[in-house]
């Protein structure tokens, strides 16, 4: 029997007790991917924070620390935006893997819970790396003693695939056709039902949508008129014509915007070719008059404005961008920073106008709403909406439609437009405010998206994520003609 008490000491070593019988303690490992996944994740859930905007500068520090590369960077927004996507999924899976309600598991353990559960399921990294990883996460970020929960729940994770998973724990179609969907594409189930009434149709388009929302979206620039070309972004690595927009480039292999020159000076940016379609079609709507001033009623975060002020620059009108917000109205003086024709940025509320009735040529409202249309880049957003909000924003929105109609003169276009397609925040918004007044006529706005395919009988226009490859945007273009 060999006694390591007994060796000898080597020289210029200190004599070390033996360790006593038993095994020894073993440090987590830390991994800086997965921490910061957690941490993105826990700032979505205690500060509500938008995931595409959290997770910037918190890739950015960790790369100025030198712990990331780009691999690391492209498997931590992974991880966040795969969990987030599939939330509800994942959630129902858990569920059916502890002895308790998913209410009663701490948040930072469920976030721990649903990274493993995305790993096993959603990824094609090994079982054994997956589990092993999040429990040394578990370990650093929570503690042994829960980290043995962690581990104890992801070995029963692992027992079956993704698809074995949802034939368990979604309910058969045809007994519930929503709560069906809502498992499977991680959608809650009014979300699922309020998407398909506007949809309209079968399952096989419902499906295709609810698809697609959990799909990773490509960066899509706009190179603002009389100050970038399309062909300037075209030569950047894996960049490609848009799909219908003229000033559009998709990065079809992702990339960083930042790291354009063109995106840098301002004279171009990051914008889904949906809103610059209903900022294209608002420009090229046809007027009766002069064509000399514009309005931007809700400019924040400054995207379209951007885009309108470089189309109206080049035509000699003025852009006047309002946004009630100070801080945001910040944003859309720096996104309209250079801009080569006359523009000013006002702090105003857009159902208390600061301008004087009929002031305007074309004015474009593109109000607040629920944000359903652009849940593939904001996919937590779908868990903290409810339907009680659209009782909240629908006031609001029929309030700005009808401010809009009021500033523009007669013969001049207004642009309603929401990044929601949910016929409470569309249709019915529109129809409720025409019919409280005269004098307006709705435009068919299918004939100004030219070559946009599959745009309903109109005369408004919805884009869809599945058909498109937009957000789903709405917009309906009307002209005051009394």
């Amino acid at each position: 029997m060999s006694d390591t008490s007994r060796r000898p000491r080597r020289p210029g070593k200190p004599y070390r007790r033996p360790r006593r019988p038993g095994k020894p303690y073993r440090r987590p490992q830390k991994d800086p991917v997965r921490i910061l996944a957690f941490e993105a994740l826990r700032a979505v859930d205690e500060r509500d924070a938008y995931a595409n905007l959290v997770l910037p500068p918190l890739l950015r520090k960790a790369r100025e620390k030198g712990d990331f590369d780009g691999r690391d960077a492209a498997l931590a927004t992974e991880l966040v935006y795969g969990t987030l996507r599939r939330q509800g999924t994942y959630d129902a899976v858990i569920a059916a893997c502890v002895d308790r309600p998913l209410r009663e598991v701490d948040p930072p353990v469920l976030d721990v819970l649903s990274l493993g559960t995305h790993q096993l399921l959603g990824t094609r990294i090994p079982t054994h790396a997956a589990v092993s990883a999040s429990v040394e996460l578990a370990r650093v970020v929570l503690g042994d003693g829960r980290a043995k929960f962690v581990n104890a729940v992801l070995r029963k994770v692992a027992q079956d695939d993704l698809d074995g998973w949802i034939q368990r724990v979604a309910p058969p179609y045809d007994d519930d056709p929503e709560d069906h969907l809502s498992v499977v594409h991680s959608h809650p189930r009014w979300v699922v039902s309020a998407l398909w009434d506007s949809l309209g149709g079968g399952r096989a388009g419902i499906e295709r949508l609810l698809e697609a929302d959990n799909e990773r979206p490509e960066v899509t620039l706009v190179a603002r008129p009389g100050r970038a070309t399309t062909e300037e972004l075209l030569a950047e690595e894996a960049a490609v014509p848009g799909r219908w927009s003229p000033y559009a480039v998709r990065l079809a292999e992702g990339g960083e915007p930042g790291a354009i020159e063109a995106v840098r000076d301002g004279r171009a940016g990051v914008q889904d070719e949906g809103s610059q379609l209903v900022a294209l079609a608002l420009a090229n709507a046809p007027l009766e008059g002069p064509d000399r001033r514009w309005l931007d009623g809700c400019a924040g975060p400054g995207g379209k404005a951007a885009l309108l002020g470089a189309m109206a620059a080049e035509r000699g009108a003025l852009l006047v961008a309002s946004e009630k917000q100070p801080h945001r109205a910040g944003l859309v003086a720096r996104a309209l920073a250079g801009n080569p024709g006359p523009y000013q940025v006002i702090a105003a509320d857009g159902t208390r106008p600061a301008w004087r009735p009929g002031s305007f040529d074309r004015v474009l409202v593109d109000v607040p709403c629920t944000g359903l249309g652009a849940l593939r880049r904001r996919p937590e957003a779908r868990w903290r909406r409810r339907p009680e909000d659209l009782d909240g924003f629908g006031p609001l929105q029929r309030g700005l439609l009808r401010s809009a109609l009021d500033a523009v003169r007669v013969g001049g276009v207004v642009g309603y437009a929401t990044c929601s397609p949910h016929l409470a925040e569309t249709r019915a918004v529109v129809d409720d405010v025409l019919k409280q007044r005269s004098g307006v006529e709705l435009i068919d706005a299918r004939g100004l998206l030219p070559g946009v395919p599959e745009l309903g009988e109109g005369p408004d226009v919805q884009l869809w994520p599945h058909v498109h490859g937009t957000d789903a945007m709405y917009l309906a273009l009307m002209r005051r003609v009394a």
